[in-house]
């Protein structure tokens, strides 16, 4: 018998790599799970922690916006904040746009 005609003779589920299934897929599997602890669950509790921040603004907290403006809140409204940004200057900002609370307290 030569090598051509042995070959042709294998049965099918000899050609196949050992394992299938689950353990092509586990490199996968494996990857998304090291993203998840990386990545998307740090994110989630920044965002938690930020969110906390921006429902406990009150009046007279010293902030910072995502643009680098520093102010001090004078009124607190549903969805914006007014903010004293210099000797009659003040601005109306919304809540989103509040970067971080600076002062004192801002460590709790």
């Amino acid at each position: 018998m030569t090598q051509i005609e042995f070959l042709t003779h294998l049965p099918l589920a000899q050609a196949a790599p050992p394992g299938g299934g689950l353990s092509q897929f586990l490199p996968i599997i494996l990857l998304f799970v090291g993203m998840w602890f990386l990545i998307i669950a740090p994110q989630r509790k920044r965002q938690k922690a930020h969110d906390k921040m921006l429902s406990e603004l009150k009046t007279g907290d010293e902030i910072v916006t995502s643009g680098g403006i520093y102010g001090t809140i004078t009124n607190v409204k549903d969805d914006r904040l007014v903010v004293r940004i210099a000797d009659n200057t003040k601005i109306e900002l919304g809540k989103s746009f509040v970067a971080n609370k600076i002062g004192a307290d801002a460590d709790k």
